[in-house]
Protein backbone atom coordinates (compact mmCIF):
# COMPACT_ATOMS: atom_id res chain seq x y z
CA UNK A 1 0.00 0.00 0.00
CA UNK A 2 2.77 2.40 0.96
CA UNK A 3 4.63 1.61 -2.26
CA UNK A 4 1.49 2.30 -4.30
CA UNK A 5 1.04 5.69 -2.62
CA UNK A 6 4.66 6.61 -3.33
CA UNK A 7 4.28 5.62 -6.99
CA UNK A 8 1.12 7.70 -7.25
CA UNK A 9 2.85 10.75 -5.79
CA UNK A 10 5.82 10.29 -8.11
CA UNK A 11 3.45 10.01 -11.10
CA UNK A 12 1.65 13.21 -10.12
CA UNK A 13 4.94 15.07 -9.72
CA UNK A 14 6.17 13.72 -13.06
CA UNK A 15 2.98 14.78 -14.83
CA UNK A 16 3.24 18.22 -13.24
CA UNK A 17 6.80 18.61 -14.49
CA UNK A 18 5.76 17.49 -17.99
CA UNK A 19 2.88 19.98 -18.02
CA UNK A 20 5.18 22.75 -16.78
CA UNK A 21 7.74 21.89 -19.45
CA UNK A 22 5.30 22.18 -22.31
CA UNK A 23 3.43 25.25 -21.02
CA UNK A 24 6.67 27.12 -20.36
CA UNK A 25 8.10 26.70 -23.86
CA UNK A 26 7.82 29.71 -26.21
CA UNK A 27 5.37 29.24 -29.06
CA UNK A 28 6.82 29.25 -32.56
CA UNK A 29 4.93 31.33 -35.13
CA UNK A 30 4.51 30.68 -38.84
CA UNK A 31 7.33 33.10 -39.56
CA UNK A 32 9.76 31.14 -37.42
CA UNK A 33 9.92 33.65 -34.55
CA UNK A 34 8.60 32.96 -31.07
CA UNK A 35 5.94 34.53 -28.88
CA UNK A 36 5.81 33.94 -25.10
CA UNK A 37 4.77 30.56 -23.76
CA UNK A 38 1.22 29.91 -22.48
CA UNK A 39 2.58 30.11 -18.92
CA UNK A 40 4.35 33.42 -19.57
CA UNK A 41 1.25 34.91 -21.20
CA UNK A 42 -0.85 33.88 -18.22
CA UNK A 43 1.63 35.42 -15.78
CA UNK A 44 2.56 38.56 -17.71
CA UNK A 45 -0.55 39.64 -19.62
CA UNK A 46 -4.18 40.34 -18.76
CA UNK A 47 -7.42 40.66 -20.75
CA UNK A 48 -8.12 43.98 -18.99
CA UNK A 49 -6.10 46.89 -17.55
CA UNK A 50 -6.32 49.20 -14.55
CA UNK A 51 -7.04 52.29 -16.66
CA UNK A 52 -9.06 54.61 -14.40
CA UNK A 53 -10.35 57.11 -17.00
CA UNK A 54 -9.19 60.13 -15.02
CA UNK A 55 -11.06 63.37 -15.74
CA UNK A 56 -8.70 66.36 -15.92
CA UNK A 57 -10.55 69.50 -14.89
CA UNK A 58 -7.90 71.88 -16.27
CA UNK A 59 -7.92 70.20 -19.69
CA UNK A 60 -5.41 71.62 -22.18
CA UNK A 61 -6.90 73.72 -24.97
CA UNK A 62 -3.75 74.82 -26.81
CA UNK A 63 -2.08 73.54 -29.98
CA UNK A 64 0.95 71.69 -28.66
CA UNK A 65 0.97 67.92 -29.13
CA UNK A 66 2.94 64.89 -28.04
CA UNK A 67 5.20 63.11 -30.54
CA UNK A 68 5.25 59.35 -29.98
CA UNK A 69 8.22 57.43 -31.43
CA UNK A 70 7.45 53.75 -32.03
CA UNK A 71 9.45 50.87 -33.40
CA UNK A 72 8.92 49.49 -36.90
CA UNK A 73 10.94 46.35 -36.17
CA UNK A 74 9.39 43.06 -35.08
CA UNK A 75 11.97 40.34 -34.50
CA UNK A 76 14.67 40.51 -31.83
CA UNK A 77 17.53 38.05 -32.37
CA UNK A 78 18.35 36.60 -28.97
CA UNK A 79 21.81 35.57 -27.76
CA UNK A 80 21.14 31.99 -28.94
CA UNK A 81 20.09 33.10 -32.43
CA UNK A 82 16.35 32.48 -31.98
CA UNK A 83 14.00 35.32 -32.86
CA UNK A 84 11.57 36.85 -30.39
CA UNK A 85 8.40 38.30 -31.94
CA UNK A 86 8.13 41.68 -30.26
CA UNK A 87 7.39 45.32 -31.08
CA UNK A 88 5.72 47.94 -28.90
CA UNK A 89 3.61 46.77 -25.97
CA UNK A 90 -0.04 47.81 -26.56
CA UNK A 91 -0.76 48.67 -22.92
CA UNK A 92 2.34 50.86 -22.72
CA UNK A 93 1.23 52.75 -25.82
CA UNK A 94 -2.49 52.97 -25.29
CA UNK A 95 -2.99 53.71 -21.58
CA UNK A 96 -0.65 56.73 -21.66
CA UNK A 97 -2.32 57.91 -24.88
CA UNK A 98 -5.73 57.62 -23.21
CA UNK A 99 -4.56 59.84 -20.35
CA UNK A 100 -2.91 62.34 -22.67
CA UNK A 101 -6.07 62.54 -24.76
CA UNK A 102 -8.23 62.96 -21.65
CA UNK A 103 -5.96 65.84 -20.67
CA UNK A 104 -6.43 67.52 -24.06
CA UNK A 105 -3.21 66.56 -25.87
CA UNK A 106 -3.21 65.15 -29.38
CA UNK A 107 -0.62 62.48 -30.10
CA UNK A 108 1.27 62.16 -33.38
CA UNK A 109 2.92 58.85 -34.28
CA UNK A 110 6.25 58.39 -36.06
CA UNK A 111 8.61 55.49 -36.76
CA UNK A 112 12.24 55.80 -37.86
CA UNK A 113 11.49 55.40 -41.57
CA UNK A 114 7.72 55.79 -41.71
CA UNK A 115 7.03 52.04 -41.81
CA UNK A 116 4.00 50.72 -39.86
CA UNK A 117 4.20 50.50 -36.09
CA UNK A 118 4.77 46.95 -34.87
CA UNK A 119 2.64 46.05 -31.86
CA UNK A 120 2.85 42.96 -29.67
CA UNK A 121 -0.63 41.67 -30.49
CA UNK A 122 -0.15 38.76 -28.10
CA UNK A 123 -0.15 41.31 -25.24
CA UNK A 124 -3.36 43.07 -26.32
CA UNK A 125 -5.96 43.22 -23.49
CA UNK A 126 -8.83 41.87 -25.55
CA UNK A 127 -11.58 42.53 -22.98
CA UNK A 128 -10.67 46.14 -22.19
CA UNK A 129 -13.18 48.42 -23.88
CA UNK A 130 -11.14 51.60 -23.38
CA UNK A 131 -8.09 50.01 -24.98
CA UNK A 132 -10.08 48.52 -27.86
CA UNK A 133 -11.66 51.90 -28.60
CA UNK A 134 -8.43 53.91 -28.64
CA UNK A 135 -6.66 51.18 -30.63
CA UNK A 136 -9.36 51.35 -33.31
CA UNK A 137 -9.08 55.14 -33.36
CA UNK A 138 -5.29 55.03 -33.76
CA UNK A 139 -5.12 52.07 -36.15
CA UNK A 140 -4.68 54.27 -39.23
CA UNK A 141 -1.91 56.22 -37.49
CA UNK A 142 -0.17 52.96 -36.60
CA UNK A 143 -0.48 51.70 -40.18
CA UNK A 144 0.60 55.03 -41.73
CA UNK A 145 2.85 56.82 -39.22
CA UNK A 146 4.97 59.85 -39.88
CA UNK A 147 8.60 59.50 -40.88
CA UNK A 148 11.00 60.48 -38.07
CA UNK A 149 13.90 60.86 -40.49
CA UNK A 150 11.93 63.37 -42.57
CA UNK A 151 10.76 65.26 -39.48
CA UNK A 152 14.29 65.60 -38.12
CA UNK A 153 15.72 66.68 -41.47
CA UNK A 154 13.00 69.10 -42.52
CA UNK A 155 10.82 70.25 -39.62
CA UNK A 156 12.29 69.59 -36.20
CA UNK A 157 14.49 72.62 -35.60
CA UNK A 158 11.80 75.07 -36.61
CA UNK A 159 8.94 73.25 -34.97
CA UNK A 160 7.06 74.53 -31.93
CA UNK A 161 4.24 72.00 -32.26
CA UNK A 162 5.20 69.68 -29.43
CA UNK A 163 5.24 69.72 -25.65
CA UNK A 164 6.80 66.28 -25.26
CA UNK A 165 8.20 63.23 -26.97
CA UNK A 166 7.02 59.78 -25.86
CA UNK A 167 8.83 56.45 -26.25
CA UNK A 168 6.62 53.46 -25.36
CA UNK A 169 8.06 50.14 -24.30
CA UNK A 170 7.96 46.59 -25.46
CA UNK A 171 11.27 44.90 -26.26
CA UNK A 172 10.96 46.43 -29.73
CA UNK A 173 12.18 49.73 -28.26
CA UNK A 174 15.59 48.05 -28.05
CA UNK A 175 15.57 47.46 -31.82
CA UNK A 176 16.88 50.24 -34.02
CA UNK A 177 16.07 53.17 -31.73
CA UNK A 178 19.14 53.08 -29.42
CA UNK A 179 21.55 53.39 -32.36
CA UNK A 180 19.43 55.72 -34.49
CA UNK A 181 21.02 59.12 -35.22
CA UNK A 182 17.62 60.75 -35.72
CA UNK A 183 16.52 59.55 -32.28
CA UNK A 184 19.76 61.06 -30.98
CA UNK A 185 18.88 64.42 -32.50
CA UNK A 186 15.25 64.22 -31.37
CA UNK A 187 16.11 63.49 -27.73
CA UNK A 188 18.65 66.29 -27.62
CA UNK A 189 16.17 68.65 -29.29
CA UNK A 190 13.58 67.82 -26.66
CA UNK A 191 16.10 68.19 -23.84
CA UNK A 192 17.61 71.44 -25.11
CA UNK A 193 14.18 73.01 -25.66
CA UNK A 194 13.00 72.14 -22.14
CA UNK A 195 10.34 69.73 -23.40
CA UNK A 196 9.22 66.63 -21.56
CA UNK A 197 10.56 63.22 -22.52
CA UNK A 198 8.33 60.29 -21.58
CA UNK A 199 9.54 56.67 -21.64
CA UNK A 200 8.12 53.48 -20.13
CA UNK A 201 9.36 49.92 -19.54
CA UNK A 202 11.95 49.17 -22.29
CA UNK A 203 11.37 52.61 -23.83
CA UNK A 204 14.33 54.11 -21.90
CA UNK A 205 16.59 51.90 -24.07
CA UNK A 206 16.08 54.57 -26.74
CA UNK A 207 17.72 57.11 -24.41
CA UNK A 208 20.99 55.36 -25.25
CA UNK A 209 20.80 57.13 -28.61
CA UNK A 210 21.60 60.41 -26.88
CA UNK A 211 25.04 59.00 -26.10
CA UNK A 212 25.99 58.09 -29.66
CA UNK A 213 28.09 61.20 -30.19
CA UNK A 214 29.12 61.97 -26.63
CA UNK A 215 31.04 60.43 -23.77
CA UNK A 216 29.78 59.71 -20.28
CA UNK A 217 30.62 63.18 -18.99
CA UNK A 218 28.58 64.87 -21.74
CA UNK A 219 25.56 62.54 -21.64
CA UNK A 220 22.39 64.61 -21.26
CA UNK A 221 20.87 62.27 -18.65
CA UNK A 222 23.98 61.78 -16.54
CA UNK A 223 22.92 61.87 -12.90
CA UNK A 224 19.25 61.21 -13.66
CA UNK A 225 17.13 58.60 -11.89
CA UNK A 226 14.56 56.62 -13.85
CA UNK A 227 12.03 53.79 -13.54
CA UNK A 228 12.60 51.12 -16.17
CA UNK A 229 12.28 47.40 -16.84
CA UNK A 230 15.17 45.75 -14.96
CA UNK A 231 17.85 43.73 -16.74
CA UNK A 232 17.58 41.16 -13.93
CA UNK A 233 13.95 40.47 -14.79
CA UNK A 234 14.80 40.11 -18.49
CA UNK A 235 17.39 37.54 -17.43
CA UNK A 236 14.54 35.41 -16.05
CA UNK A 237 12.62 35.50 -19.33
CA UNK A 238 13.83 32.14 -20.69
CA UNK A 239 12.91 30.37 -17.42
CA UNK A 240 9.17 30.76 -18.05
CA UNK A 241 9.42 30.98 -21.81
CA UNK A 242 8.66 34.68 -22.08
CA UNK A 243 11.62 34.94 -24.44
CA UNK A 244 13.18 32.11 -26.49
CA UNK A 245 16.66 32.92 -25.20
CA UNK A 246 18.68 35.46 -23.27
CA UNK A 247 18.74 39.11 -24.30
CA UNK A 248 21.24 40.23 -26.96
CA UNK A 249 22.40 43.04 -24.65
CA UNK A 250 21.56 44.65 -21.31
CA UNK A 251 20.26 48.14 -21.96
CA UNK A 252 19.96 48.98 -18.24
CA UNK A 253 23.62 48.23 -17.74
CA UNK A 254 24.48 50.51 -20.65
CA UNK A 255 22.40 53.31 -19.13
CA UNK A 256 24.11 52.75 -15.76
CA UNK A 257 27.47 53.13 -17.50
CA UNK A 258 26.33 56.53 -18.79
CA UNK A 259 25.48 57.70 -15.30
CA UNK A 260 21.76 56.83 -15.11
CA UNK A 261 20.34 55.16 -11.99
CA UNK A 262 17.37 52.78 -12.29
CA UNK A 263 15.41 53.06 -9.04
CA UNK A 264 13.24 49.91 -9.21
CA UNK A 265 14.38 46.31 -8.89
CA UNK A 266 11.10 44.70 -9.97
CA UNK A 267 8.90 44.98 -13.05
CA UNK A 268 6.28 46.80 -11.03
CA UNK A 269 4.14 49.94 -11.07
CA UNK A 270 6.96 52.37 -10.18
CA UNK A 271 6.87 55.75 -11.94
CA UNK A 272 9.34 58.59 -11.55
CA UNK A 273 9.87 62.19 -12.60
CA UNK A 274 13.38 63.65 -12.68
CA UNK A 275 13.31 67.16 -14.06
CA UNK A 276 11.60 66.87 -17.47
CA UNK A 277 12.15 63.10 -17.81
CA UNK A 278 9.14 60.95 -16.81
CA UNK A 279 9.56 57.17 -16.72
CA UNK A 280 7.70 53.99 -15.74
CA UNK A 281 8.85 50.48 -14.87
CA UNK A 282 6.55 48.09 -16.76
CA UNK A 283 3.06 47.58 -18.20
CA UNK A 284 1.84 47.56 -14.58
CA UNK A 285 2.91 51.22 -14.39
CA UNK A 286 1.14 52.31 -17.59
CA UNK A 287 -1.90 53.87 -15.90
CA UNK A 288 0.11 55.74 -13.26
CA UNK A 289 2.70 56.73 -15.86
CA UNK A 290 0.05 58.15 -18.18
CA UNK A 291 -1.56 60.03 -15.31
CA UNK A 292 1.76 61.48 -14.14
CA UNK A 293 2.70 62.53 -17.68
CA UNK A 294 -0.68 64.17 -18.30
CA UNK A 295 -0.63 65.96 -14.94
CA UNK A 296 2.89 67.31 -15.36
CA UNK A 297 2.25 68.44 -18.93
CA UNK A 298 -0.88 70.28 -17.80
CA UNK A 299 1.06 72.02 -15.02
CA UNK A 300 3.64 73.20 -17.52
CA UNK A 301 1.26 74.21 -20.30
CA UNK A 302 -1.21 75.99 -18.02
CA UNK A 303 1.37 78.18 -16.26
Amino acid sequence: MKKKIILTIVSIILLAFIALYFTSRPTETEGGSYIPSPLALKLATSPTTDFDNTVYENKYSGNKKVLMICTEQKNMTMANGKKFSTGNHPVEILLPVLHLRNAGFEVDVVTPNGKPVVIEQWAMPQDDEYVKTIYTEFKKKFENPGNLSDFVANNMNGSSDYAAIFIPGGHGAMLGLPENKDVNKLIKWSHNNDMFTLAICHGPAALLAAGLDSNKDDYVYKGYKIASFPDAVDEQGPMIGYTPGHMPYKYGEKLNNLGVTIINEKADNTVHKDRKLITGASPLAANAFGKLAATELLKEMNK
